[in-house]
């Protein structure tokens, strides 16, 4: 195989970045993401080594990673830096400019199993109760809300939901996911009728060009960002006086745990929340543990307490 090991960062780059938008399909999000993790790499392996990418070996990726865990990273981060990492050396071994892959053995740091804070049905309905709705963009924000939380999204799938992808009539929304995967996802009554409370309104409202389709739009007819839904969220737990830390993801994580502690079945809560692997929704959810305590007191024969001994009273 005839490589040419003169190429540099900045002729592979444009081309890798082509590569993951043409080839893989992926969403411009994941592509910036990518594309950084690359160039944060370059500018390492650049002013550490000065080396080119062709000439990097596992040491120099160990010391890379060493670099992310000296800066304080979080075990999840380190791994999705890594990640990228793999995805660039994997680009170069297809394009036949390497044949070995110095990722190959470079293994992630076992991810530390933090879960994100659950909000409470009660804590999510003080949210959504301190929501004005005389105000202009009232029931905006209630439907927006009362649909991450009911339907578990994303927010990056929030806020690209359009008015087409509303199936009312059969109960469910399709959503566009990771990779431009689609799934129909149930919609709740209460969300259902907050979103045509917000139709009407948005009906009167003119409409930026190119967003006639968007359902969730700012002020100014155009498609709202993700920061300005974190920021609405927030500002409600404020109001509301809920003092866990909060984002929309805290909103999908409590979907799928209440889901869970209500009895749903780990496959059904997988497919609503668009995870490839059920492994991904394992890690993502888990079970309030006095819930587990009252289910073993309930059905296990060894959790029931004998009545006729006087130490269980």
């Amino acid at each position: 195989m005839a490589t040419n090991r003169s190429e540099n960062w900045e002729s592979l780059l444009p081309e890798y970045e082509t590569y993951l938008t043409i080839e893989k399909h992926l969403s411009p999000n994941s592509v910036a993401a990518y594309m950084r993790d690359a160039r944060e790499l370059a500018g390492f392996i650049g002013r550490e080594f000065g080396l080119g990418p062709l000439e990097v070996e596992a040491p120099h990726l160990e010391a890379f990673m060493a670099e992310l865990y000296d800066l304080g990273m979080s075990k999840s981060s380190q791994a999705r830096k890594l990640s990228g990492v793999k995805s660039f050396y994997h680009f170069l071994a297809v394009t036949d400019r390497i044949e070995n892959l110095p990722t190959e053995f470079i293994d992630p740091p076992k991810p530390s199993r933090h879960l994100p804070d659950v909000l409470t049905v009660e804590e999510i309905d003080r949210i959504i109760g301190t929501i004005d709705l005389s105000q202009p963009q009232g029931h905006r924000n209630r439907a927006m809300l009362e649909t991450l939380y009911s339907c578990g999204l994303r927010v990056s799938e929030l806020v690209t939901l359009r008015i087409s992808d509303l199936f009312f009539d059969d109960g469910y929304i399709r959503v566009t996911g990771k990779g431009d995967k689609q799934r129909l996802v149930p919609v709740s009554d209460q969300a259902r009728k907050s979103i045509g409370l917000y139709l009407g309104q948005r009906a009167a409202m003119k409409v930026a060009r190119g967003c006639e389709e968007t359902l969730f739009l700012n002020r100014r007819g155009e498609e709202l960002t993700r920061v300005m839904v974190f920021t609405i969220l927030k500002r409600c737990a404020q109001e509301a006086g809920i003092v866990k830390r909060i984002s929309p993801h805290t909103l999908r994580h409590s979907f799928a745990t209440h889901l869970l502690t209500g009895g749903a079945g780990i496959r059904q809560v997988q497919e609503m929340l668009g995870h490839e692997s059920v492994t991904t929704t394992e890690i993502y959810t888990h079970l309030d543990t006095s819930h587990l305590r009252e289910s073993l007191k309930e059905h296990h024969p060894l959790g029931k307490a004998d009545k006729t001994d006087p130490k269980s009273r």
